[in-house]
């Protein structure tokens, strides 16, 4: 067994804006997730639904309806939390291919948002926003990627200042400002901050710990 991960790696659950989210809004998200347990609605149709969505938002950011796809996002994006509720609602075995399905699925659509992002400031010209909407794109794979990764070896990654319900927010935020490119701007700066943030915890975790006597 690996070394490191055979550790006792001492953690401290914190709790995530995601997490806060869903235990305020537990009382939305049980009856309808038990309306859609009845009728054996499958979860992974949730997470492809939610996917497809985006394609939606990026067609309106491409366009220039920044208002709109805000307004589309608050709407849609939220439907994210119900498909790992339902799973557990059926009984489904946790980590399984759904889970696996989702987290592809979650990268896949910030892809297809950000190419609105891109589409629009080609239609305008600007080669500056699109070098802009490019890091932030990286850098919201790589947040996703650092945890995947550190779960993957053993480790905790679940920190940062910017995770996937703060990005949507403040893409949310800005959208509704008519202001891309400050939203843009701050997801390109703060999801590499985040993304050395989880690397920086994980070497902290996977340092030798030193024996208890």
């Amino acid at each position: 067994m690996n070394h490191l991960n055979s550790q006792e790696i001492p953690t401290q659950e914190k709790l995530t804006l995601t997490d806060y989210l869903r235990a305020k809004t537990r009382f939305i998200i049980d009856p309808v997730v038990t309306f859609m347990a009845r009728y054996r609605f499958s979860p992974d149709t949730l997470t492809v639904l939610g996917m497809l969505f985006h394609f939606f938002f990026a067609w309106l950011i491409a366009f220039g309806q920044m208002q709109w796809a805000a307004v589309a996002m608050f709407f849609l994006v939220p439907l994210d939390a119900f498909d790992g509720a339902l799973a557990r609602k059926l009984g489904r075995k946790q980590g399984g291919f759904g889970a696996f399905l989702d987290s592809t699925l979650d990268r896949l659509a910030e892809i297809i948002l950000f190419g609105g992002f891109i589409f629009y400031y080609v239609r305008q010209g600007n080669e500056l926003m699109l070098a802009v909407a490019y890091i932030a794109i990286t850098g919201s794979v790589m947040v996703s990627y650092t945890r995947a990764r550190a779960e993957a070896l053993g480790f905790d990654a679940k920190i940062g200042v910017l995770s996937r319900v703060e990005r949507y927010a403040v893409m949310m935020f800005f959208l509704v400002l008519k202001s891309p490119h400050i939203a843009l701007i701050i997801l390109a700066i703060f999801t590499y901050f985040t993304t050395f943030q989880r690397m920086y915890h994980v070497w902290e975790q996977s340092r030798p710990q030193p024996d208890e006597n």
